[in-house]
C-alpha cells in the first residue's frame, strides 16, 4: 500500500466511498473543481469527498458557484481514476474546511478500494 494506508482521513474516505458507492466532487456547470497542489509543484489536484455534506461545506467564498456532484463509485474507478492518472492529476481526499488532507495518486485509491470488502 501507499504512504496513506494508515492515514485516518484517507481510510475514512475509502470506507465511506465503498459503503455508499459514491464519491462527491464540486461542479460549476461543466467545470469541475481543480486546484494546485500544496505538496507538489506544477501538479493539479481534484478534491473528492465521501459524503455530500462535507463537499457542501466547501461551496462558499471563491467556490460559491460550485455544487456537490455525485459520481458513482464504479464510474469513478473505471473511468475517472485512469484519466486522472494519465493526466498526472492527484486526488484530494476528504479535505477539511482549511483544505487540509491527503493528496493521493489515483492508483492508491484503486488499491485501497480493492482491499475493502
Amino acid at each position: 500500500m501507499g504512504e496513506y494506508s494508515h492515514d485516518p482521513v484517507f481510510q475514512n474516505f475509502i470506507a465511506e466511498a465503498k459503503t455508499h458507492g459514491v464519491v462527491w466532487t464540486l461542479a460549476n456547470g461543466e467545470d469541475l473543481l481543480v486546484v494546485e497542489s500544496v505538496d507538489f509543484e506544477d501538479t493539479d489536484v481534484m478534491p473528492f469527498w465521501s459524503n455530500q455534506e462535507a463537499a457542501q461545506l466547501h461551496c462558499s467564498d471563491e467556490w460559491s458557484d460550485y455544487k456537490p456532484e455525485a459520481i458513482p463509485l464504479d464510474v469513478f474507478c473505471e473511468g475517472w481514476l485512469q484519466e486522472m492518472y494519465d493526466d498526472g492529476v492527484l486526488i484530494g481526499t476528504n479535505w477539511d474546511e482549511s483544505l487540509n488532507g491527503p493528496e493521493v495518486e489515483p492508483r492508491e485509491i484503486l488499491e485501497a478500494l480493492a482491499l475493502v470488502q
